[in-house]
């Protein structure tokens, strides 16, 4: 099941999130992003902005992971859904980690990076099919620092690991779909139907 929490483990180190930021989510409804959710409460976000578009999933998420998550329901239209997201991290975020997947505008992206304070960060790991067209002037005055990540950085199975063991991190949330190996085309299936709090294993 730690498979699901590499991915994005890897991105929040790589976009620097510390104890006590707000970062912002996007993507929250998907199996990463929920899973970034989970991650951004472990390593002692002070609050996590959970954004995305499905309201059912989002209100599933926050009571998986607590009080320090507050949802966002985008809709679409980048100045007022920025201005939600600034709101929900209490003025605007450190950091906001994308993992929007196969989207075909680039709106809440836009709406992420324009969520952040002065000095902050996006890190992009989803798959947006459309360019980005980022405002060229408001990156620079702003000081804001745009992060590509692919996967994540040797040891990072580690470092994951101690949050479990410490108890840091509670997968507890986190259904598992068990299938036997003969029964392996069953199991994709239900991967391809399954929530962001649904997890396939496949045991032989």
């Amino acid at each position: 099941m730690l498979n699901r929490f590499i991915l994005p483990f890897g991105g929040l180190l790589r976009g620097r999130l510390v104890a006590g930021e707000t970062p912002v989510v996007n993507g929250a409804t998907g199996a990463f992003g929920t899973a970034a959710v989970l991650l951004g409460i472990a390593m002692g976000a002070a609050r996590v902005v959970a954004a995305g578009r499905n309201q059912t999933t989002l209100e599933a998420v926050v009571r998986a992971a607590g009080r320090r998550v507050i949802p966002v329901r985008l809709a679409g239209n980048v100045s007022a859904d920025a201005a939600s997201l600034r709101q929900a991290a209490g003025g605007g975020a450190e950091i906001a980690y994308d993992m929007v997947g196969q989207a075909g505008d680039a709106n809440a992206t836009l709406a992420a990076i324009n969520s952040l304070r002065r000095g902050g960060r996006l890190v992009l790991m989803g798959s947006v099919t459309t360019p980005l067209p980022l405002s060229y002037s408001d990156v620079m005055r702003n000081d804001w620092e745009i992060i590509g990540q692919f996967m994540y950085p040797a040891g990072a199975y580690r470092r994951l690991i101690g949050l479990l063991r410490a108890g840091l991190l509670d997968i507890s949330a986190i259904r598992p779909l068990r299938f036997p190996l003969a029964a392996l085309p069953d199991a994709m299936e239900a991967a391809a139907r399954a929530g962001s709090l649904e997890c396939v294993v496949v045991q032989p």
